[in-house]
């Protein structure tokens, strides 16, 4: 590839992304400009599918509003989003959850992974986590 298009990439493409799978439940912080003013929304759902590489990756979040499901796709190095929050991390066996489309109710549900969701899922602070081997003191 050309010099030139690999600097503006390196440019365009975010360090700190959430690490998130298909299948997690996400909540993406999206930056809304309405005429001269800007906010925040946000948007929670499951991710059904990833595509792309680099620069162009993109994912779908689909969510069921008022009983109409409603799937919005996000590039992932977009500056309108702010983050991106995994609430539960879904365990799934398919690289695209399609078949999410056809159910309705607690069908649509996916089973909770029992891994770290992200940082806030953490019982204990990440200084008081002992390291294997070693005992340490919790203060109540």
């Amino acid at each position: 590839m050309h010099p030139k298009i690999l600097e503006i990439i390196s440019k365009s493409i975010k360090k700190e992304t959430s690490a998130f799978n298909i299948g997690d439940t996400v909540k993406v912080t999206v930056r809304i400009k309405e005429g001269t003013k800007e906010r925040n929304q946000n948007y929670e759902g499951v991710v059904i599918k990833t595509k792309g590489a680099s620069i162009n990756k993109t994912f779908t979040v689909r969510r069921v509003f008022q009983g109409v499901g409603v799937e919005r796709v996000f590039f992932l190095n977009s500056p309108k989003i702010e983050k991106i929050k995994v609430i539960r991390a879904g365990k799934v066996r398919r690289a695209k959850l399609y078949y999410l489309r056809e159910r309705t109710g607690k069908a649509t549900k996916v089973k909770e992974e029992l891994r770290s969701a992200g940082e806030e899922t953490s019982i204990m602070p990440e200084e008081q986590i002992p390291q294997e081997g070693k005992l340490v003191e919790v203060s109540p």
